[in-house]
């Protein structure tokens, strides 16, 4: 069972980006999906979760500038934003509660470039 992010890299400020986090392996359900990030030089700092009928939380720093969802199907989630800014610089985790058990990903860099 592991989790897999991607989606990082450089990408200029203003731009739009989405990160995947995939579920894989065997396991029989997927309840919450989310995201944590640390910035350089900061600790790692909530996000946004989405529970597995669709319900979603905030951090409230991120309200209206990111949007969490998710494809039950796919046993992915994403994390997006349509535009970046030089504060969205940071690893990128995401976390999936798998069958009772917390998994985490290997994170992924998001670097915004000026």
């Amino acid at each position: 069972v592991q989790l897999q992010a991607s989606g990082g890299g450089l990408v200029p400020v203003g731009e739009p980006l989405r990160l995947s986090c995939l579920a894989s392996g065997n396991f029989e359900r997927i309840a919450n999906m989310g995201w944590y990030r640390q910035p350089p030089g900061k600790d790692r700092e909530f996000v946004a979760v989405i529970t597995n009928d669709g319900t979603t939380i905030y951090e409230d720093t991120v309200k209206g500038h990111f949007t969490i969802s998710r494809d039950n199907a796919k046993n992915t989630c994403y994390l997006q934003t349509d535009t970046l800014k030089p504060e969205d610089s940071a690893v990128y985790y995401c976390y999936a509660q798998l069958d009772g058990t917390l998994r985490w990903g290997q994170g992924t860099q998001v670097t915004v470039s000026s």
